[in-house]
């Protein structure tokens, strides 16, 4: 059974939610932010990335900045560029990016439910990116960023949900820089909302896809402000956390491909030598050397392309984090012969999304910064759902979900001071 309820959202004015929502915080550096904000001052970076409006050099995680974050968001309810809806809402947010739709409700979920594993997670978080969001939501006191979550997919809220998409007309339209298209609806009838209530009810987990960092501080935030509170009742906002709930079915993960700054003193000739004690390799890879199935991986050494099979002895399919392809690549390249036994720290170690193309890949190697990419088949939301079900862990930097969803669509305020 999972947890929701609507809040009031404050979000943009009709108008302006293609200037206001942006992307994520953490897929921009600060340089990038900067630039955005040049060219569009409505951007809400100015509150996500608010040390991109402070002079170089800033440290991101200064109180100046946190503050800073506060008073930019402020100024966005002043000017009356963002507004809160009168009572509270679920909505409805579809994205489109090419051929791909996804379809989620926008909801509080239940920091109790995270906190109690039925909202279940599958990466380890890092304290200092935990405290990072925990200085920003108690400084701003709003939520700014979606916490990306699935559920298996079910025939009554797909039918429920297509209704609405079918007879109501959207709050925002509008296609992104990027080419990615948003559409929010907003869902303030009492009938409807408890319809969704009940409809999720019946979903007996939530899954976090992305946003590990955000649903723990949400944690941490409500453990401090209960603390701080002598008539905690456990219904006060800050015991749930802004969230996108979509069906695994509609879900997009692509590969998350690594990059590696040298061979560890092995030769070329020897470093192949020893990839072939574990793998086949082709160097027929095929038309855009993409790997096509589980187990295959793609290889750029030295401006070619080659495709290395992982030989059965190395993995084991019943084993859900041994049968990884991230896991067999770290387990027998990685460490045993590139010597990066820690990819959370090791700066010897890059990571591309697969987003951005093997060409990205090819044009970090040939630029001399790294010496050897690696191309890896995606995670699928099979594997993602059985590792969170067994209460393990997966390697870091095993998922990459797109289209990204825009910050700024609906903010989830905490408390009562805005």
């Amino acid at each position: 059974m999972s947890r929701i309820r609507p809040f009031r959202g404050l979000r943009p004015l009709k108008d302006l939610a293609a200037q206001i929502a942006s992307l994520p915080y953490d897929v921009l550096d600060t340089e990038e932010a900067g630039v955005i904000l040049q060219k569009n001052p409505l951007s809400f970076l100015s509150v996500t990335k608010s040390e991109a409006t402070l002079p170089v050099g800033t440290d991101p995680h200064s109180d100046e900045v946190y503050l800073r974050a506060r008073e930019n968001l402020t100024r966005f309810v002043k000017d009356g560029y963002l507004r809160l809806d009168e009572k509270p809402c679920y909505y409805i947010y579809r994205q489109e990016m090419g051929e791909h739709v996804q379809v989620g409700l926008v909801a509080c979920a239940s920091v109790q439910e995270y906190r109690d594993g039925l909202i279940k997670k599958h990466e380890l978080t890092r304290h200092d990116k935990e405290q990072d969001r925990v200085n920003h939501i108690m400084t701003t006191g709003a939520q700014t960023g979606f916490v990306f979550l699935t559920c298996r997919q079910r025939e009554d809220i797909e039918s429920f949900t297509s209704n609405i998409l079918d007879s109501r007309k959207p709050e925002y339209d509008f296609r992104a820089e990027d080419g990615i298209r948003h559409t929010l609806y907003v869902l303030n009838d009492e009938h409807d909302i408890a319809k969704i209530t009940a409809l999720y009810e019946k979903v007996p987990a939530l899954y976090i896809a992305d946003g590990h960092h955000r649903s723990a501080a949400a944690m941490r935030v409500a453990d401090a402000l209960a603390a701080e509170n002598p008539i905690h009742t456990g219904e006060e906002e800050y015991n749930f956390f802004l969230s996108v709930i979509f069906p695994d079915k509609m879900m997009n993960i692509l590969d998350y491909n690594r990059v590696v700054k040298d061979l560890s003193g092995l030769g070329e000739s020897v470093f192949l030598d020893k990839l072939g004690e574990k793998f086949i390799i082709s160097e027929n890879c095929g038309e855009d050397k993409r790997p096509r199935r589980l187990h295959d991986f793609g290889m750029y050494l030295r401006g070619k392309w080659y495709m290395l099979t992982a030989m059965p002895a190395i993995y084991d399919d019943n084993d859900p984090i041994g049968c990884l392809d991230v896991t067999i690549l770290q387990d027998n390249v990685l460490s045993p012969l590139l010597q990066v036994t820690d990819p959370r720290r090791d700066s010897r170690i890059g990571f591309i999304g697969g987003i951005r193309g093997l060409s990205e890949l090819e044009k970090k190697v040939d630029s001399g910064e790294y010496q050897v990419a690696f191309a890896l088949y995606p995670t699928s939301m099979l594997q993602l759902m059985k590792i969170a079900d067994a209460g393990m862990i997966m390697p870091p930097k095993s998922t990459w979900f797109e289209p990204k969803l825009r910050d700024a669509m609906v903010v989830h305020l905490i408390g009562d001071d805005m």
